[in-house]
């Protein structure tokens, strides 16, 4: 059975950072992809960024480049299966749950595939 689990999440100030980290079981072959998406109640759920685990090529939800570019960084670290999002610099608009989810089919890049199995998401809170 997959599963996907997030951790890390929780309260900061303006300017802090975060660790997320989405550890991976279950799979009885890699996965194509990784990524995090991020979600506001009443509002759509975005894509922030993903990572191939075959091959560590990277990319950014096509929503929210421009405001995390520079901020947040996606790693894997293949022999604990697990995905990290590096947030720095955190801001009041980057409160939301954060998921992580997988994809098994590749596509030409990671976020033009259908994500397949999905964590339960963490909360990121970033206020005074």
């Amino acid at each position: 059975q997959v599963q996907l689990v997030e951790s890390g999440g929780g309260s900061v100030q303006p300017g802090g950072s975060l660790r997320l980290s989405c550890a991976t079981s279950g799979f009885t072959s890699d996965p194509y992809a990784i990524a995090w998406f991020r979600q506001v109640p009443g509002k759509e759920r975005e894509g922030i960024l993903c990572i191939t685990i075959a091959d560590g090529v990277t990319a950014y939800g096509l929503s929210t480049e421009n405001s995390v570019k520079g901020r947040f960084t996606i790693s894997r670290e293949d022999s604990k299966n697990r995905v990290y999002l590096e947030m720095n610099n955190l801001k009041p608009d980057d409160t939301a749950v954060y998921y992580c989810a997988a994809a098994q089919k590749s596509a030409s890049t990671c976020f033009g595939t259908w994500y397949d199995y999905w964590g339960q998401g963490t909360q990121v809170t970033v206020s005074y």
